[in-house]
């Protein structure tokens, strides 16, 4: 399959990669043009633009940042779906608002072409293995294109409904799950040490006696001992969960927990650790205030 791929960061590049492994001719472009030399070594093309990595493909993968960047990059006179031909399957896989979303879903059709939205859960270690979980939604059609080109790419796949933003939704709903989960995580740790109880015992116990998730798992190993190079941020958590309360404020949804932790992000942000791993900087973040 000829798939054109947009966007190598900490995400893109591992999915880029397992496409390349899987047997498809990848042509890709980078805003940073440098990052896409492992791939172009690998046997991919490399084009200066984001029109011209999309034109005469079949299927085109975008992994960008937020919506400022797919409006940049996306949208436009000069954007990359003005360029595609025909009845070239989009499939965005990054987290983006509902809005922006529809706006695309609107783009697309009215452009003849076909639009998938499928962001995925997992962070970057997991799109290596190939094991992160990606939320489908589309027409019936265009879903099933968009299959064989995703399973490489994950262990599962959800098929969520026909409308682009369902998925979207799902996918800002699951990472509010996430943060609550690390705030329950790093609370949980602060309280321990107050009574001298080993941190990594004490998450361990708490998973394997409720919860037996990999996640919690994953998360505590992160939380306590925190990677050199952050598979996510404080301020990246902080722009998802703006995600999920915008989203909620469209359809008139009060959700007072996530209104609450918009607060204790900006605290943390303020704090300077904006750029820390979103788990470790939140135990940062539970240790003072713990200490108000």
């Amino acid at each position: 399959m000829k798939i054109g791929f947009l966007g190598l960061g900490n995400m893109g590049m591992p999915m880029a990669k397992r496409l390349m492994k899987a047997g498809h001719s990848l042509t890709v472009w980078n805003r940073t043009a440098k990052a896409a030399e492992p791939l172009v070594s690998a046997g991919a093309a490399q084009k200066a633009s984001a029109a011209e990595a999309v034109r005469g493909q079949e299927i085109v993968f975008s992994m960008l940042f937020d919506d400022a960047a797919h409006e940049q990059v996306l949208l436009g006179e000069d954007g990359a779906i003005v360029a595609m031909d025909t009845g070239t399957l989009h499939i965005a896989c990054s987290t983006i608002s509902v809005g922006l979303a529809e706006l695309l879903t609107e783009e697309h059709a009215r452009r003849h072409l076909q639009y998938v939205a499928a962001p995925v859960f997992g962070r970057p270690n997991v799109a290596v293995d190939g094991r992160l979980w990606i939320v489908v939604a589309g027409a019936d059609a265009a879903v099933a294109k968009a299959r064989p080109v995703l399973e490489p790419l994950g262990r599962g796949i959800t098929v969520i409904g026909e409308t682009p933003a369902q998925a979207n939704a799902l996918k800002i709903a699951g990472n509010f799950g996430i943060s609550m989960m690390i705030q329950a995580l790093s609370e949980i740790t602060v309280f321990g040490k107050a009574y001298d109880m080993d941190p990594a015992l004490l998450l361990e116990t708490i998973n394997n006696a409720l919860f037996q998730s990999p996640f919690y798992t994953a998360y505590s190993k992160v939380l306590l001992d925190p990677p050199t190079k952050p598979g996510a941020t404080v301020r990246l958590g902080l722009k998802d969960l703006k995600l999920f309360l915008d989203a909620a404020d469209v359809k008139g949804v009060h959700l007072t927990i996530a209104e609450r932790m918009e607060g204790r992000f900006n605290e943390i942000i303020a704090a300077g650790n904006g750029e820390a791993d979103w788990a470790s900087g939140m135990l940062r973040g539970a240790e003072t205030a713990s200490r108000k």
